[in-house]
């Protein structure tokens, strides 16, 4: 789908900054929310198992890594190609505001930075108990954390810098520069004309069924609502969700990284 023909339409603009910002209909944030979507879901469920050499996680591993980490870069593509379009411009001095890729301003006192970092605190030990206490049972082809526990999987990445590299990469591009940056950067800014107030509420509905991926991680997902997209709003700041996000993140890679080392 190219980004040009994705029709997101204008609910009202809004004033941000030095940046006016596209209010997008609600047909605009589900072609949105599809153009992520629809390739990530394909690439898990189609892709992925076709160029797989066997059955099996162990065979599975490899292109499901890969496959994952083209349909994050993708996002990022159409993080770029949507603001891009929006703004004329792919200059950071636009891509800051346009994409709310500032520090966090407090609701009350409206100054930004600071101590209102702090709210990451406990932001990130709410994330940390909802993605361990939530979820469906994961299938056995795709329990990428056991598969680590096995001694397959440690002989798969003991030495192996490459798979390293990989996981890294669609770690980075999960947490920071795909999944959040356009649902906590693009969308979310550009929902209230939409939604309302509740803009944020909409953007964890959405950002839960995304998950089509990995069908098993919605529940914790749309329990982000709460945890991400409602802080990420109140503090107008795409950073609350990258750095909550991120948190998993690198948790995954210094558990990856032990077992390569």
């Amino acid at each position: 789908m190219s980004f040009a023909t994705i029709p997101t339409g204008i609910a009202r603009p809004s004033v941000d900054g030095a940046v006016t910002l596209t209010q997008y209909s609600r047909a605009g944030v589900l072609a949105v929310w599809a153009a992520a979507t629809v390739p990530m879901a394909v690439l898990s469920w189609v892709v992925a198992p076709a160029i797989a050499d066997g059955g099996g996680i162990e065979a599975l591993v490899r292109p499901l890594l890969a496959c994952m980490t083209a349909g994050l870069a993708w996002q990022l593509v159409l993080v770029l190609a949507l603001v891009g379009h929006e703004q004329r411009s792919l200059r950071w001095s636009r891509l800051k505001p346009a994409l709310w890729l500032r520090s966090p301003r407090h609701p009350e006192t409206g100054r930004r930075g600071g101590r209102t970092w702090l709210v990451l605190i406990p932001l990130v030990v709410a994330f940390g108990v909802v993605h361990e206490l939530v979820g469906l049972p994961i299938p056995a082809d795709r329990d990428f954390g056991a598969f680590l526990e096995t001694d397959a999987g440690k002989a798969m990445f003991d030495g192996s810098w490459g798979l390293f590299a990989l996981v890294v990469a669609m770690g980075v591009l999960n947490t920071v520069l795909g999944e959040e940056l356009l649902f906590r950067g693009v969308l979310l800014p550009r929902m209230r004309g939409a939604f309302g107030d509740r803009d944020w509420v909409a953007n964890g509905v959405l950002f839960g069924a995304y998950h089509l991926h990995v069908p098993w991680a919605i529940p914790g997902a749309l329990l982000d609502t709460f945890v991400i997209a409602r802080p990420a709003r109140r503090y107008e700041s795409a950073w609350i969700g990258i750095a909550v996000h991120s948190s998993q993140t690198v948790v995954i890679s210094l558990l990856v990284l032990a077992i390569v080392l």
